[in-house]
């Protein structure tokens, strides 16, 4: 259930999205902490990209994807499979891609 917030007051980050989505497990929570996810991947490969001097195209280019493709994942526009993920971090990227499932 969600409640309302007195703005006046300090809270935590987990009241405020209690608030806003409700408490964890509840289907609007569990809704924003995936989407929540899908939007950390992009930021990760933008900022990892950015740290190894690489363009969108050469990126592309690395991992056999399109620019345009690697913009939509950046920006949390588009849905990535896993395979294609892999292939970014591994050709693209020179890294590793390590799951946590809890």
């Amino acid at each position: 259930m969600k409640k309302k917030i007195d703005y006046n007051k300090i809270h935590s980050f987990n009241e405020l999205l209690a608030a806003k989505y409700g408490k964890q497990g509840t289907h609007d929570r569990d809704l924003w902490e995936q989407e929540f996810e899908a939007f950390k991947i992009g930021v990760i490969i933008h900022e990892m990209r950015k740290r190894r001097n690489l363009t969108q195209q050469q990126l592309a280019d690395k991992c056999g994807t399109t620019k345009s493709y690697i913009s939509r994942i950046e920006n949390d526009a588009s849905d990535i499979r896993l395979s294609t993920l892999m292939r970014i971090i591994r050709l693209g990227l020179d890294a590793n891609l390590h799951l946590h499932i809890e």
